[in-house]
């Protein structure tokens, strides 16, 4: 009988398990062709396609952060070069962290806490962002939940005796995931607070120690080389109170309604859930908070880099939610609460479907390669002398080559394999005026904001490509694709007024 119960027990958490999993699957894969990827899925397109030797030089002097990212994605592209199979990857780390939560949930509570929560993660709208999106984060998100979830299971074996072996595996999977992305280092912190709230003895804290050291040393070269890149992040805005706002509503699954209301309840009620609490919290709570923390001294905060921390919030909820049946006086291992739980997030993804079909359409990205690249196969043909304006505006024809083949890059002296660079390196203002004067006619892809009067950038080249445009050259035709706007120039007459004339509505380019 005993053994009966034990099999039974197993065929349920299998169970439990294998059905997040199966769901994230299905809500990644849906959509997952956009027809275009944005500028960051175009880094890692075109910088995964080069040679080895060639990325390692890259990561020398730019995305260093990214570099196992790189190296990794450089194995899958080579088997098809194409949108699809640049996103599988997260698609496949996103499905696996929906099944490690859920699996967390079973060993912490019991197995429909795990299933709730890892269906809850699966609908979340955060987590079907990212699965989408060729980038690290859902891979980061899979390796903090499974770190998460071998400390666990250290734990439990700490009990009974030696564990060296899952020590070992958590250290390996925590150092792997921090050089997958270095901000994933905050999942320490989480875990030693969860050691404090549990009261873990002495011995704990030495083996967990050994692993979280070894993880440093290893992380260590790659925070040295990365600090020295910081350029890259100058961009992003220091965190404030609606950063955590926004962070708190996209954790509990919806941005607004009562869902969000109802979750928040919930975790209100989790909190007490005793050991899942301890892990759960720490998880949700620490990595973001630490980063917006930090970003108040160095802004480094954006939501894709703590969204390892979300598998806190559904192991919260589910916890709340198993509360309140046994308050209610439910039996503990009814099948018809398990199925009123699961029912319960089929509602929430229903309510969230809306948001859901927007993060799948190309408008909801920053922007559209593929539209800009189409813009230019129409208008700009072979031969024609093209500026970019700035030079990371060649991000469109890297990704999409199609639209500006045999085009005459006139600012371009190596591209970006040969350079080390991500966009290839410029030649110096005397060369780029003596390549001007040969031209009379001029396309011009600028970024939204490089044609702004009070855009000036300090780097020559760039300055002197504003300067040059505008003081030799007349815009005689203008079209715009998603923030990108693709002007013809041509040669100011010798008696014209420097003051240039308005664009044409929009006449024939040729």
């Amino acid at each position: 009988m005993v053994c009966g119960r034990s099999q039974k027990t197993a065929r349920t958490e299998v169970l439990a398990v294998a059905v997040p999993a199966a769901v994230m699957s299905a809500v990644g894969l849906w959509g997952l062709d956009r027809g275009g990827i944005w500028r960051d899925e175009a880094v890692t397109f075109q910088v995964a396609r080069r040679t080895v030797p060639q990325i390692w030089r890259l990561l020398h002097g730019v995305d260093a952060v990214h570099g196992l990212y790189y190296l990794f994605m450089h194995v899958v592209l080579a088997v098809h070069p194409g949108e699809v199979v640049l996103r599988l990857p997260s698609v496949c780390g996103a499905a696996a962290a929906a099944a490690l939560v859920a699996a967390l949930g079973a060993r912490l509570a019991r197995p429909r806490v795990g299933l709730w929560a890892g269906l809850l993660y699966a609908v979340t709208p955060l987590a079907g962002h990212y699965a989408q999106e060729g980038r690290s984060y859902a891979l980061v998100a899979a390796g903090a939940a499974g770190a998460t979830l071998l400390l666990a299971r250290a734990l439990d074996e700490g009990l009974r005796g030696p564990s060296g072996r899952t020590w070992w595996a958590y250290g390996g999977v925590v150092a792997v995931t921090c050089v997958l992305h270095e901000l994933a280092v905050f999942v320490l912190c989480a875990h030693a607070l969860t050691l404090a709230l549990l009261r873990a003895p002495r011995r704990v804290w030495g083996s967990w120690g050994r692993a979280a050291g070894a993880t440093v040393v290893v992380l260590l070269p790659l925070v040295l080389v990365s600090r020295g890149q910081s350029q890259q992040v100058e961009w992003l805005p220091v965190p404030h109170w609606g950063s955590a706002e926004r962070l708190l509503r996209s954790f509990a699954a919806g941005p607004r309604g009562a869902v969000f209301w109802g979750c928040l309840a919930l975790m209100a009620v989790g909190i007490s859930a005793g050991r899942v609490a301890a892990f759960a919290a720490p998880l949700m709570i620490v990595p973001p908070v630490f980063l917006m923390l930090l970003s108040q001294v160095k802004p480094l905060y954006h939501d894709r880099y703590v969204l390892y921390a979300l598998a806190g919030a559904p192991l919260l909820i589910a916890a709340g939610a198993d509360r309140l049946a046994e308050l209610a006086g439910r039996r503990s291992r009814s099948w018809a609460v398990t199925a009123a739980g699961v029912s319960a997030v089929a509602l929430v993804f229903l309510h969230l479907l809306p948001l859901h079909r927007e993060y799948r359409t190309l408008a909801h990205r920053p922007d559209d390669l593929a539209a800009v690249s189409a813009l230019a196969t129409r208008e700009v043909r072979p031969g024609d002398p093209v500026l970019f304006l700035p030079s990371l505006g060649r991000r469109t024809a890297l990704a999409y080559p199609k639209g500006f083949r045999g085009v005459r890059d006139l600012a371009l002296k190596a591209p970006g394999p040969e350079s080390g660079t991500l966009y290839g390196r410029e030649v110096g203002p005397r060369e780029l005026r003596r390549r001007l004067a040969s031209v009379n006619r001029l396309w011009v892809f600028a970024e939204p904001y490089a044609l702004r009067s009070r855009w000036f950038p300090g780097e020559p080249t760039e300055r002197l490509k504003l300067v040059e445009v505008e003081e030799r050259f007349v815009p005689r035709w203008e079209g715009e694709r998603d923030g990108v706007t693709l002007r013809l120039y041509v040669r100011r007459p010798a008696t014209a007024s420097l003051a240039p004339p308005a664009p044409s509505p929009r006449p024939a380019p040729r």
